[in-house]
């Protein structure tokens, strides 16, 4: 699993919300490298990247709020990647949908898509759960 308890930031929340990415790119991963068609796969490839369009903008509000809760001083700067990846993810999927489903776009957008994830939380991520202890603050309270 891609998934390590290192990348827990102690915000109940968040740190569900990044779980449930990594399940979900991880199964999108396994999907892509399967040995099935990809007239097989793609029903379960669109399903994965309407979840990613929609709950990537959810959970990156739910950060971003928590950020601004916390009075995070590089919150202007993780906004703008947060961002970046919201229009990425947008781009990509329609050029998917014009492109007729291409299968080698999907595998480009698994494999930078795991990366984002993976370098995002262990390190941009983890700033925030760094200036929160040092704050006093978790964010778990009300």
């Amino acid at each position: 699993m891609f998934w390590k308890d290192k990348y827990r930031l102690g915000v109940e929340v968040i740190d569900q919300e990044h779980m449930e990415l990594f399940q979900r790119v991880e199964a999108f991963m396994n999907v892509l490298r399967s040995s099935q068609s990809w007239e097989e796969k793609v029903g379960q490839v669109n399903e994965t990247l309407e979840f990613m369009k929609n709950y990537v903008v959810e959970h990156f509000s739910h950060e971003e709020a928590y950020q601004k809760k916390i009075q995070y001083p590089g919150y202007e700067a993780h906004k703008k990647k947060h961002d970046e990846m919201v229009q990425y993810v947008a781009e990509v999927s329609e050029q998917y949908e014009k492109s007729g489903f291409n299968e080698q776009l999907m595998q480009q957008f698994g494999g930078r898509l795991l990366a984002w994830l993976v370098n995002h939380v262990a390190a941009e991520d983890q700033r925030i759960a760094a200036y929160a202890i040092e704050q006093g603050v978790t964010g778990n309270e009300n």
